[in-house]
């Protein structure tokens, strides 16, 4: 019976002690972390003047209100190549894997580019890519 124990007893220390290496790695990086962000707020200069408290962008000097209108033209096209490039994307697992899919993996391939041509030539019929008014 003290075998049973043992074995137990070993696979439950393997599986803890192996990440407890981990686990104190993290702990230590995340209170390293802390100290030194609260050093440096406790030593570091605090004089705040207007250049230090201006908004940097690049450093192009900022004119004007961000919030002025814009063409929705530039978020329409924007979220269209989103859409599409996501759409893209799932072609690549159909590339890696396309012998194991046979037929039936080429038959839903084709319906998806289907769907894929469907959705782009309802935005050419919307006129979602006229750019001029």
């Amino acid at each position: 019976m003290s075998w049973l124990f043992t074995v137990l007893d070993a696979s439950a220390n393997s599986s803890a002690a192996s990440y407890l290496p981990i686990g104190v790695q993290l702990i230590f990086a995340a209170g390293f972390v802390a100290f030194m962000i609260g050093f440096s707020a406790l030593v570091g200069p605090k004089r705040k003047t207007a250049d230090k408290l201006e908004n940097f962008a690049s450093g192009i000097e900022s004119h004007g209100n961000a919030r002025q209108p814009m063409a929705i033209k530039y978020f329409l096209i924007a979220i269209l190549f989103v859409l599409f490039d996501v759409e893209v994307i799932f072609f690549y697992p159909y590339a890696v894997n396309f012998r194991e899919l046979g037929w039936n993996g080429f038959f839903a391939v084709l319906m998806f580019v289907a769907c894929f041509l469907v959705g782009f030539i309802y935005i050419i019929k919307k006129g979602a890519l006229k750019w001029e008014d």
